[in-house]
């Protein structure tokens, strides 16, 4: 059968996991694009239903699935050319923890394109583990997207600030400010938390005070600041590969 209302009850379900309070009622999140798609199901996340457009011919690997008619697809949909299939995935849960490796904690980063693009950064560097405090949204369509499947192979967990400097307590914070000590020539501990602020506001004042150590990238005279997610890319990989060499 094909759906064609965008009034159905299931376009309906589907189309509010692109705000925050569908997400949050359902316990899922849209992945669309057949990439993510298998990158999804590699991962192991757990696929609660498939939606394909009328026309698609892909592989639905025996998932449950829907098809809509293309205007009910376009309006389940956040792309403005979807690709034909989207899946609703379960939000996984991970409690709060203390980190078994470096770690990053994001600290109001309110882009959900730059909260993506350090998950995606993080988890290619060996940084699975991310606590997030009032942060972007990391499962709505444009992090999603922006993570390019990073999303499905983190550790992301989210609370508020005091719940997760308690988790962290006895790691080293490194707080990324630009009156920290050059990276280039720091040599890190063998465990570590990251610290990235807020795009326009910086660190708040209770992961400046509990940090141990801040961390800034050399600039050009004519160079103020980097975007947040550029900044996180460098120091992982400068901090990671300084701890390697022993600098």
């Amino acid at each position: 059968m094909v759906i064609l209302s965008k009034q159905n009850p299931v376009v309906k379900e589907l189309s509010s996991l692109k705000e925050k309070k569908g997400r949050k009622a359902r316990g899922t999140f849209l992945v669309e694009g057949e990439k993510m798609l298998r990158e999804c199901l590699q991962s192991g996340m757990e696929i609660v239903r498939l939606a394909v457009r009328e026309d698609y011919g892909g592989e639905t690997y025996s998932l449950p699935t829907v098809t809509l008619g293309k205007d009910a697809f376009g309006a389940v949909c956040d792309e403005k050319t979807p690709q034909g299939v989207a899946a609703e995935v379960k939000i996984p849960s991970f409690p709060l923890a203390a980190p078994e490796r470096s770690c990053l904690l994001l600290d109001g980063v309110s882009d959900p394109a730059n909260v993506g693009a350090i998950v995606r950064t993080a988890v290619a560097a060996g940084y699975g583990e991310l606590y997030l405090a009032d942060c972007a949204d990391p499962y709505s369509p444009k992090s999603v997207r922006a993570s390019m499947s990073g999303v499905f192979f983190a550790k992301l967990m989210q609370g508020g600030r005091e719940e997760i400097l308690a988790a962290l307590q006895g790691v080293p914070l490194l707080a990324a400010d630009m009156d920290g000590e050059d990276v280039f020539g720091y040599s890190p501990p063998d465990l570590f938390c990251l610290c990235i602020g807020n795009e326009g506001n910086g660190l708040s004042e209770e992961v400046r005070r509990a940090a141990s150590k801040a961390v800034r990238i050399p600039m050009g005279e004519h160079t103020e600041s980097l975007n947040a997610a550029v900044s996180a890319g460098v120091l992982m990989y400068f901090l990671k590969k300084n701890k390697e060499k022993g600098i």
